[in-house]
């Protein structure tokens, strides 16, 4: 999901009333109508690209998965001039020969699994490439100057600021897959069902496939294959600027008129229905149309209860034969044309705005070309969790309302970790499908002032993160090395590094330090940041423990009437071969000393007979001792501020 708005740079928060009504009903399948006629052929058109295919894809990860995500326009940009507002020549832009072997066994060197590259489809930029045959993009329909990457603008095609060639944009893409592949990684991409640019136009897409919109009925509002909803008789207007706005920073651009012509206006992304959409509506992108009527009803086969026990290829079959809304198939075909070209998966952008209906055809689709693909998805509606993991065939949903929102107030001494345990609790059904993360594109970084204002704060949060269940766990470029998102890029705002704005991310820069990768100029403080998340996620990576089972200290330790207090959790994670006892202490001042208890049912499930046993600390080497007497076990706990420890049994 992109970040809001000039002004505000969070959550996309801004939905009319409409919106809310059209997307609830949407997301929860509520509405249903009888299926109308489809005369598009439901055969794919499109299963994979007519380029240099890439390198043999990694193979599938034995234990946790490490997803890397990296924003592909700011990680290899070395360029520090960082004026608000630069254009690419002024403040340089990152390009796919950045991710060099050297890059791509540093990535790897963090436990990663599998790679997102974020900002990869052609969106809309500002950036002249009409000496390609690109056309020019209306900076009254773009935020900021590079643009975001959730307006893309042609699905078969990638952004051509990555290139150093652009003619050759998409082979150079094609082959940082290959490297990727080559150093054991996956590749992951951004598809955002909901909604494109409002100047779609595809210049790469293959033989008989028609744009989006291309054969729309614009006389009507609304028609099951169009593509995008209308506002028959009125034309759009660009939103009103607020005072402290000014496209471009201000400078003098010939498309810079206060105009876009579109006539009769489209819906607006997030479902706003005006001709003139607010400035914190997504006004740079239009609503896409999966057969949702305006009031919400459905103009396509709804999915029975019972398919949510049932296996993707049960979901394949029940689609063969069925009519579907041509904005389906033409996502349908997009997907398959990437997995095609040996992209491994698909970050899917505002997956609750489109019906779960949609996402059963889809991934089963996939899922038929490629069983293993990675399929993660923006749900933030936490009863709607289920449905998208169950009926939609989502492999992984974002764990953000829940998990990442209790542990934000823990770091910033807000909240109890009490709230976690309760967390963990309620997703006990699903937290395997359940990506935990501390940092994303959209989300603060630690080390802002606005978030906690210093990345040692993430320390015990991400063992907590990381450790405490069986999902994957997501780490954002940066957040290695302790980036404060520091300053206003331009569009982008402080405290999130910028997806709208061409800028070099000081603290990274320092590890890529002049395209060496090897954190020469990362300060002692920086490079042990780097090696604590090194450890952390590579043990994670491959440690049985975390596949296994989970039981939590904490309750029967705050009874215990120790020093064990609401700034501390604890849990254990085991399986056969290896038993986890993990505690992390969130106080930044004060360090910390308490005997933890391990209750009997444990023990007994660990078949710990009375007596003494080694403890192996993972993440400094060093070790301990866990007394067991009359069937419990205890284990004498000094922390540092910040401090964690994991500790393995030594049997």
């Amino acid at each position: 999901m992109q970040q809001l708005s000039f002004a505000l740079g969070a959550k996309r928060l801004a939905f009319s009333v409409s919106a809310i009504t059209l997307s609830l009903l949407v997301a929860c399948g509520k509405a249903t109508s009888p299926t109308a006629p489809n005369t598009v052929s439901d055969a794919p058109t499109v299963t994979a690209a007519a380029n240099e295919p890439s390198a043999a894809p990694a193979a599938e990860p034995s234990g946790k998965a490490v997803v890397y995500q990296v924003f592909t326009r700011l990680f290899g940009n070395t360029n520090t001039t960082n004026t608000p507002w630069g254009t690419l020549e002024e403040n340089g832009v990152g390009k796919f020969n950045d991710f060099t072997d050297d890059a791509l066994k540093g990535i790897k060197a963090l436990g990663t699994t599998h790679i997102w590259y974020t900002g990869v489809p052609h969106h809309a930029v500002i950036t002249d490439y009409t000496a390609y045959g690109i056309s020019n993009d209306d900076p009254d329909v773009v935020k900021g100057r590079a643009g975001s990457p959730y307006a893309v603008k042609d699905y078969y095609s990638v952004n051509p600021d990555l290139a150093v060639d652009p003619a050759q944009r998409l082979q150079e893409f094609q082959a940082l897959i290959a490297r990727t592949h080559q150093q054991g990684m996956k590749v992951l991409i951004d598809i955002v069902p909901n909604h494109v640019a409002r100047d779609y136009h595809s210049l790469q897409k293959p033989e008989g496939v028609a744009d989006f919109g291309a054969n729309d009925d614009t006389r009507v509002a609304y028609a099951r294959d169009n593509n995008f909803y209308y506002v028959p008789g009125a034309a759009f207007q660009v939103p009103q600027w607020p005072a402290e706005y000014q496209v471009l920073g201000g400078e003098t651009h010939p498309l810079a008129d206060g105009k876009f012509n579109e006539n009769p206006a489209k819906w607006t992304g997030n479902g706003a229905r005006a001709a003139q959409p607010a400035f914190d509506d997504w006004y740079e992108t239009v609503k896409i149309n999966y057969g949702v009527r305006p009031d919400g009803s459905y103009d396509f086969d709804t999915l029975p209860a019972d398919y949510a026990e049932k296996d993707w290829q049960a979901h394949y079959q029940f689609w063969q034969g069925k009519n579907v809304p041509d904005s389906w198939i033409k996502f349908r075909d997009i997907t398959l044309y990437w997995i095609g070209m040996g992209v491994d998966g698909f970050r899917y952008d505002m997956a609750e705005m489109v019906p779960v209906e949609f996402w059963s055809y889809l991934n089963s689709h996939i899922k038929q070309v490629n069983p293993n693909a990675f399929l993660l998805a923006e749900v933030y509606q936490p009863q709607l969790y289920r449905d998208y993991l169950k009926l939609g065939l989502m492999d992984y949903l974002y764990d953000k309302v829940e998990f990442y929102d209790s542990l934000k107030l823990v770091m910033q001494g807000k909240g109890p970790t009490s709230a976690l345990v309760a967390t963990q609790e309620r997703m006990a059904d699903i937290e395997h499908h359940m990506l935990h993360f501390l940092e994303n594109h959209d989300e603060q970084r630690i080390a802002s002032p606005e978030f906690a204002g210093d990345a040692r704060k993430g320390m015990p949060a991400m063992v907590v993160s990381t450790l405490i269940s069986s999902s994957p766990t997501m780490l954002y470029f940066g957040q290695e090395v302790g980036e404060p998102g520091a300053v206003d890029a331009g569009f982008g705002k402080a405290s999130r590094t910028t997806i709208f704005d061409y800028w070099g991310v000081p603290h990274h820069q320092r590890w890529v330090n002049g395209g060496k990768f090897d954190g020469g100029a990362l300060s002692p403080e920086e490079k042990s940041l780097r090696q604590f998340y090194s450890t952390l996620l590579s043990f994670s990576r491959s440690a049985p423990a975390l596949n296994g089972g989970y039981t939590e200290l904490h309750r029967v330790n705050l009874a215990a009437g120790t020093a064990y207090s609401e700034q501390q959790l604890a849990f254990a994670r085991y399986s056969a071969e290896q038993q986890l006892v993990v505690v992390s202490h969130f106080n930044a001042e004060q360090a910390t000393a308490f005997t933890l208890t391990l209750p009997a049912e444990l023990i007994s499930t660990w078949q710990l007979a009375d007596g003494k046993y080694g403890l192996h600390e993972q993440l400094t080497g060093t070790s301990h001792e866990l007394v067991v007497a009359n069937g419990v076990g205890s284990i004498a706990i000094t922390l540092a501020p910040l401090g964690s420890v994991v500790y393995q049994i030594v049997r």
